[in-house]
């Protein structure tokens, strides 16, 4: 990138400044060519019209090379914003690689075959970036984690297993939005065209991409938190116990992720306050059973993801931008 100083001209009413000539002749403008200004807070971009991202193609090498596997070489490139991957062999694809290939479409959101022999696979990324907004994706990746966890604390309430047995499959849903947003961060990072349609200021853009990991570490957590509760085999006390403090951490999930998404500071402290309500709970539950003489280990473990899971809330909430005077 280089950067060019201009001084603000005034003619008439209005105000000018001139574009560096060679941007001009890079882009073969001239006079009455039109070009885009995109404004966002303190910056200002200036684009051609024409100049649309070009589609990014990258060509994998078949068989690839030792310890490499097709799956994560597919997700390295998706996850790199590459929208046509070609694989192409030397020799015919394996039954089981191309099996491999087709599993990844299903965990890659908008990842398609598009051409396909015996030596030669080609995919495609079809969605257009500019119609997906992060707020949406992470909200989604939100809305289901928190399906998931209202079936644990339900498990809690009734006894009733049954649904926890689902949560790992819709964990799989979260890890492909995932993906998509970071492919979409990585994106927006590259191409100031797509900051500027989604208002996002570099800093805004890592803050997006650590609550998304934080979301979805948090939904491995809760898939932790079922399988654990599955092979329990607490007593109904102790699943009260749990339940006493678990049934007020959803509320916690809303608030923070709301607070982060809006960038509402209020909202945050609140959630805030509700996070150190439920933990001083924790902390007198986990006091109570140390003082027993027999310790229910299993107990400990749950009552320890449940913390982990709260603290994922704290840390969104702590990415929630404070307001100085």
């Amino acid at each position: 990138m280089t950067t060019f100083t201009r001084r603000l001209q005034k003619i008439g009413s209005s105000i000018l400044v001139s574009l560096p000539k060679e941007w001009i002749d890079a882009n073969e403008l001239s006079k009455s060519n039109q070009v885009e200004i995109e404004t966002n807070q303190n910056n200002l971009s200036i684009r051609t019209q024409l100049s649309k991202r070009p589609s990014k193609e990258v060509e994998i090498s078949y068989p690839l090379s030792e310890g490499e596997g097709i799956v994560p070489t597919i997700t390295g490139a998706y996850l790199l914003g590459f929208d046509i991957i070609r694989i192409v062999g030397k020799s015919s694809i394996s039954i089981n690689d191309r099996e491999n290939v087709r599993g990844s479409m299903r965990k890659l959101v908008g990842l398609e075959i598009i051409d396909e022999d015996a030596t030669n696979i080609s995919v495609q990324f079809l969605l257009d970036e500019t119609s997906i907004n992060p707020q949406n994706i992470l909200k989604r990746m939100s809305s289901i984690a928190l399906g998931m966890f209202n079936d644990v604390v339900l498990a809690l309430k009734n006894g009733d297993k049954t649904n926890l047995e689902t949560i790992a499959n819709r964990d799989a849903e979260i890890n492909r939005q995932y993906f998509l947003l970071v492919r979409l961060i990585r994106s927006t990072i590259m191409d100031t065209r797509l900051a500027g349609i989604f208002n996002l200021e570099n800093i805004d853009i890592l803050d997006y991409r650590i609550a998304a990991n934080t979301l979805e570490i948090a939904g491995d957590t809760v898939v932790e938190l079922s399988k654990s509760l599955i092979k329990s085999n607490l007593s109904k006390n102790e699943l009260k116990k749990l339940y006493d403090f678990a049934k007020d951490i959803d509320e916690i999930q809303i608030k923070s992720i709301d607070s982060f998404i809006s960038n509402n500071r209020m909202l945050a402290i609140n959630a805030i306050r509700l996070q150190k309500t439920n933990s001083a709970k924790i902390t007198k539950i986990r006091s109570s059973l140390e003082s027993e003489k027999q310790i229910s280990l299993p107990l400990f473990d749950l009552i320890y993801m449940f913390e982990k899971i709260l603290q994922s809330w704290s840390d969104i909430t702590d990415l929630v931008k404070p307001s100085y005077q």
